[in-house]
């Protein structure tokens, strides 16, 4: 498996990410497949010429730079960046044919005066992160007729719960694009949580991220998506350890007796978080085997006690190994991180191996 990577490595499946896109798409609306922050950390470009195959309206990205990186790799497709770019950044923007939300009149008319093209109007309507208070909206009705924009749109944040809030938010959303002197051609507002809670979306395009990377939004949701990324590292060192001695920093781990201990080629710089420590687990030829003692840096030591394994074996921390299985949603339960941060974090030390792709 893999012998060229020697260290820890990130298997992303562009296939299970595919029917997790079509899963998605059969809700009924146009995608912008959300892929900031890297694709949550499984890689923007591959991601986005894999999602090519499902003919999205547009890819969402959060930053100017990403969105640029974009460009470079050949992607054509509408990028929306979901950002507010600040008054200077719009020209490059516009260089770079991306796509920006503006919430301000005066944002507005430098787009225009920059040449304009598509742009999309964020309403706030709870979330209080960015966008026009949906009350507000009178405020750009003037500035929003000089330069009406392609698509407007609202961003749920409690989509995961059934606690009302959405029907609340979109309330808000309906009420304030009225206010609009045209409606503009797209309005958008579902994430993957309201896509996957609902059989049929009401609005004209929609933006998974999560979903698409192999998280679920829970019991209530009508659909649930396959596992996309696999996290495993190879064990570079095997020990026994007598009874009463200890592993790691702070010797907060104590063998209770004669144990195995298997160090892993994977720590917090990988993105193997510190708050698996005494908590986490890992798949060793198919035996689930526990995180011994703190997470250092660079290093992740488990007890193999029992379990018949070498230094060059590969231990999987988020993945499948024969019948057993960790997945993205195990391990945020027990370690307390969200899914989200949890991907995101093994973006940046680990190499990447892709299968199933074009």
């Amino acid at each position: 498996m893999h012998t060229h990577l020697t260290r820890a490595w990130v298997e992303i499946d562009l296939g299970a990410l595919l029917r997790n896109g079509a899963a998605m798409a059969a809700r009924g609306a146009s995608l912008i497949p959300m892929i900031k922050a890297d694709a949550y950390g499984l890689g923007a470009v591959p991601v986005a010429r894999a999602l090519e195959r499902l003919d999205p309206f547009a890819f969402g990205v959060a930053t100017l730079d990403e969105g640029a990186a974009l460009r470079a790799a050949g992607i054509r497709r509408p990028v929306i960046v979901f950002t507010p770019v600040q008054g200077a950044e719009l020209a490059e923007l516009r260089a770079a044919k991306l796509t920006p939300i503006l919430a301000r009149a005066e944002d507005i008319h430098a787009w225009r005066l920059a040449g304009g093209g598509p742009w999309h109007l964020p309403i706030d309507t709870g979330m209080g992160r960015c966008g026009v208070p949906w009350e507000q909206v009178d405020s750009l009705v003037q500035a929003a007729s000089h330069a009406p924009p392609e698509g407007a749109f609202t961003h749920f944040h409690s989509a995961e719960r059934d606690d009302g809030s959405v029907a609340e938010q979109e309330r808000r959303f309906h009420e304030a694009v009225a206010k609009l002197a045209v409606r503009p051609r797209y309005l958008h507002a579902e994430n993957s949580a309201a896509l996957a809670r609902r059989d049929r979306s009401p609005w004209d395009l929609a933006r998974p991220g999560i979903f698409l990377y192999g998280v679920g939004s829970g019991s209530g949701a009508l659909v649930q998506p396959e596992p996309v990324a696999s996290v495993r590292a190879r064990i570079v060192s095997l020990r026994t350890v007598a009874a009463g001695a200890t592993v790691s920093y702070g010797a907060e781990w104590r063998a209770a007796k004669e144990s195995r201990v298997a160090t892993a080629a994977i720590g917090y710089a990988d993105g193997y978080r510190r708050a698996f420590s005494g908590v986490g687990a890992a798949l060793v030829r198919g035996q689930r085997v526990p995180v011994a003692g703190i997470v250092t840096m660079d290093m992740t030591m488990l007890d193999v006690t029992g379990v018949p394994c070498e230094i060059g074996d590969a231990a999987t921390f988020i993945g499948r190994d024969g019948s057993a299985e960790i997945t993205i949603d195990d391990a945020s339960a027990v370690s307390g991180v969200s899914p989200y941060e949890l991907l995101t974090g093994f973006g940046a030390r680990p190499e990447h191996s892709y299968r199933g792709g074009p």
